[in-house]
């Protein structure tokens, strides 16, 4: 894990809009959106369904995946200050050099790279 930035590049602040934005429309507790190696980003909310779930994260990946991206740049989760285990992993999946996770309050938590 990394020192803390005290703010965001502009591409990764797009990404915490759109994660935030997706939680809000979904009306779930986590947002997250995710940059691909051309610039295309995608947004999803957590997913709650009687025959499955999906984290926020995993829901981003799975439809930059579904539109043909082989890997990612950056992966925002929004609504939590710390991103969980299989959203890590879905994460590197993606070979995603860089996760950041922003609370509810949009402060900055969890900035992970590997």
């Amino acid at each position: 894990m990394t020192a803390q930035p005290a703010s965001l590049p502009a591409e990764d602040e797009k990404l915490v809009t759109l994660a935030k934005g997706a939680r809000g429309r979904a009306g779930a507790a986590e947002g997250a959106a995710v940059r691909d190696q051309d610039g295309r980003t995608y947004a999803a909310a957590t997913v709650r369904l009687p025959s499955f779930s999906l984290t926020a994260v995993q829901a981003a990946v799975a439809t930059a995946v579904a539109s043909g991206a082989e890997e990612l740049e950056a992966v925002v989760l929004f609504g939590s200050t710390s991103a969980d285990e299989v959203s890590i992993a879905a994460a590197r999946d993606m070979s995603a050099p860089l996760l950041i996770a922003v609370g509810p309050d949009g402060a900055i938590g969890e900035t992970l790279t590997w």
